[in-house]
């Protein structure tokens, strides 16, 4: 992977973690995730005047991911629902890249050497640590955990796809443009009809926040897509959930989580796990 690809996909991890905050910060999640998956749905719109059609082979992938992409929103109001946004959030970022390096050699060919399998077992034991910290004698809320991995598995799913989709559109720039439009449909169609004439004033006291975060949400993604063009699946993964410090550490300042010491090592084992997975790419 080279410094430009790298420095791309810190970028995205970095604004990925800003607008799923701001989608926890939303309290009303679906208000929160209209706004978001509906101002994707415009800025692709209006990029795809001025990008490239995807090659046809492009279109199976983008169908696929789109329906994915549903299922993630819905998992990850689910998730942010549950949980609190220092628990949810690694969990489901820390899960993608264990089931991406698996997925990645059974679909795209890419095997994992020993580094990976080392990374896996460091980052599970990291996910254990991150699920169970501060429960203190109380029984796991396993509902909030369940939905945390589940929104994990539905990443893993879209990112490979996505990964062999942009591979085949022959452009990242008007595959994400399509997709941006493409799943930002269902959403924000369901939200409408659910609220009927009252959903100017139900989103509009949360339009700016909202929108701010869907064009953080493009912005990361798009990157990400771009670079997995350009590097290996599971690297490009695994780099990406260098978002958990950054998420953790959103957790701590602005929703005033805890982060004690046991999270910490947790968090730690998680990225160390990662860093492991991207020595193999």
């Amino acid at each position: 992977m080279t410094p430009l690809v790298a420095t791309a996909v810190l970028v995205a991890a970095v604004t990925h973690a800003g607008w799923n905050a701001i989608a926890h910060r939303i309290t009303d999640k679906l208000v929160g995730f209209t706004l978001i998956a509906g101002g994707g749905m415009l800025i692709g719109l209006l990029l795809v005047p001025f990008t490239a059609f995807p090659a046809s082979g492009a279109w199976p992938y983008l169908g696929a991911s789109a329906v994915i992409h549903l299922a993630y929103y819905v998992l990850l109001m689910r998730s942010f629902r549950l949980g609190d946004f220092g628990q949810a959030y690694p969990i489901a970022r820390g899960t993608a890249p264990l089931v991406v390096t698996l997925l990645a050699a059974l679909f795209a060919h890419e095997v994992p050497d020993g580094w990976a399998a080392a990374g896996i077992a460091v980052s599970c034991t990291g996910l254990t640590g991150v699920a169970l910290w501060g429960l203190r004698g109380r029984r796991p809320d396993w509902a909030a955990v369940g939905a945390a991995l589940a929104t994990g598995l539905t990443i893993a799913g879209y990112t490979v796809v996505d990964g062999l989709g942009v591979r085949a559109s022959g452009s990242s720039l008007g595959y994400i443009a399509w997709l941006m439009a493409l799943e930002g449909i269902a959403l924000p169609a369901y939200a409408l009809h659910r609220w009927r004439g009252d959903a100017a004033a139900v989103l509009r006291p949360f339009a700016p926040l909202g929108l701010l975060g869907a064009a953080l949400s493009v912005l990361a993604y798009g990157l990400v897509l771009w670079a997995q063009t350009r590097a290996e699946l599971a690297p490009v993964a695994a780099l990406r959930e260098s978002s958990i410090i950054v998420g953790a550490a959103i957790g701590a300042v602005f929703f005033k989580e805890r982060f004690g010491a046991p999270r910490v090592a947790a968090a730690g084992l998680l990225v160390a796990g990662i860093g492991l997975m991207l020595h193999a790419g």
